[in-house]
């Protein structure tokens, strides 16, 4: 198998791999039943899902400028999304947001 061709199936795999964790993670951020539990799915969807997006892309694309943009996304991507998270969750529990015990009455 030439190095090409396992690139072109490592990229494949990455893509298909990204989809799912994308598609998972919005159902997640649906079905969720509070704030916490939806960011941290969301979280997950974005650093998880995008990322791998991301990788497939850059074994497929050509050395070059092209592939510089998509690991200077990919950087920006993993450097952002867990302080964005953070900061979410920190400003939800500064409000009377309450995670979600399961607990009635």
């Amino acid at each position: 198998m030439s190095p090409h061709l396992i690139a072109e199936w490592a990229g494949n795999a990455l893509l298909l791999v990204g989809s799912l964790a994308v598609l998972v993670g919005g159902i997640g951020i649906l079905r969720m039943p509070d704030v916490y539990t939806r960011l941290h799915a969301a979280s997950v969807t974005d650093t998880l899902g995008a990322g791998a997006v991301l990788l497939g892309l850059c074994l497929h694309a050509e050395p070059g400028i092209h592939l510089a943009k998509l690991l200077l996304i990919l950087l920006f991507l993993w450097m952002t999304s867990p302080v964005f998270s953070h900061v979410l969750a920190k400003a939800a529990y500064g409000e009377p947001v309450r995670p979600y015990t399961g607990a009635t009455g």
